[in-house]
């Protein structure tokens, strides 16, 4: 067993800054083939699209995520989960009063060269 007695911040793309904080991943445990990770997004927050390499299965915690896809515009609310595969655009925002919080899970694990996040 191994405990992970707390989670590594990470700097986020977007506008207002997001939170995360990874508990499992490449930086905080050094797991390869999988990430978890809490995020925090404020009201207003947006990230550019992108196109993963990773399948992100998304949790939400508190508040309403959306996610835009070439196929349309979702709301996912607490409660709520989103899968996300391999190499489908998406982009998240938290456009809503009071933001969201949630964990995204990533298989593999999430890395910046493999997002591929639009310029």
């Amino acid at each position: 067993m191994r405990m992970i007695p707390t989670p590594t911040r990470i700097n986020a793309p977007g506008t207002p800054p997001k939170t995360i904080e990874e508990f499992i991943g490449l930086v905080n445990s050094g797991h390869r083939d999988i990430s978890i990770a809490r995020m925090v997004s404020p009201h207003g927050w947006s990230e550019p699209g992108q196109t993963p390499e990773f399948d992100e299965f998304t949790l939400v915690l508190k508040g309403t995520l959306t996610v835009e896809t070439r196929t349309g515009t979702h709301k996912i609310t607490a409660g709520q989960c989103l899968i996300a595969e391999k190499g489908e655009w998406v982009r998240y925002s938290t456009p809503d009063e009071g933001g969201a919080e949630y964990v995204a899970i990533c298989v593999p694990a999430f890395t910046p060269a493999t997002v591929h996040r639009d310029e």
